[in-house]
């Protein structure tokens, strides 16, 4: 547990359960190799914590924006809590180096890693919401989540890709773009999509998500990079 401290001391949070500090970084392939008993993995830390992470950004964008309607709080939300951003914050907190997996996972540095660690970010969440309480979890919220609200606005990361592709599309090219589902994988609880969006039966680019509408979202995304319709 020596190194689950220096995390505490990163977090200025002192957990009364370490075993659930421990939980947070566990991984089901670390258990599945391991094959230990008494010892749980993360996944349901993770939908407890995506839960009190939805809750705890939707607020404090409501009381930061009291004249948006929740069409834009949405899409805000949305930019703010996806796994692209979770991943940022992972790096921010190095918690790759805390993470418990085996040895095939760790050396995986592809989108399974960066999506072991967003997801590890809601563990973590959760953990802390069980041990601490929903007034300290939303704190560890707002520092490391709602702290990347300024990048998403100058960036417009909460604009409809979706939209936009299919509005350029139709533009240049005469087509309507379609989305397919490539690839699926994880607990059912925390399904991971692969979609490739196409236009004219010719696959653009791909994207993956915890949800069909986030993969097609990240899917658009690369398209507009890729064609240069980004300007």
């Amino acid at each position: 547990m020596e190194k689950f401290g220096e995390i505490e001391k990163k977090l200025g949070i002192k957990f009364k359960n370490g075993d659930l500090l421990r939980e947070a970084f566990t991984h089901r392939s670390f258990l599945n190799e391991k094959g230990r008993k008494g010892v749980e993995h993360n996944e349901r830390l993770e939908f407890l914590g995506d839960a009190v992470l939805e809750i705890g950004v939707t607020e404090f964008l409501f009381r930061e924006f009291p004249d948006k309607p929740e069409g834009e709080l949405t899409a805000l939300r949305a930019a703010l809590v996806n796994a692209g951003m979770l991943f940022e914050v992972a790096k921010e907190l190095g918690l790759e180096d805390y993470l418990l997996l085996s040895r095939g996972e760790e050396k995986e540095n592809g989108k399974g890693k960066q999506f072991i660690m967003a997801n590890s970010v809601e563990a973590l969440i959760g953990a802390i919401y069980l041990d601490q309480g929903y007034e300290v979890s939303c704190d560890f919220i707002k520092k490391y989540v709602c702290s990347n609200l300024q990048t998403v606005l100058d960036n417009k990361l909460w604009q409809d890709a979706k939209s936009l592709f299919q509005e350029k599309a139709q533009e240049v090219a005469g087509f309507t773009p379609t989305y397919e589902v490539v690839k699926e994988s994880g607990p059912d609880h925390k399904k991971h999509f692969t979609v490739g969006v196409y236009l004219n039966g010719e696959m653009i680019a791909e994207g993956d998500g915890f949800s069909k509408q986030d993969a097609q979202r990240e899917a658009a995304e690369n398209a507009l990079k890729k064609k240069g319709w980004t300007g």
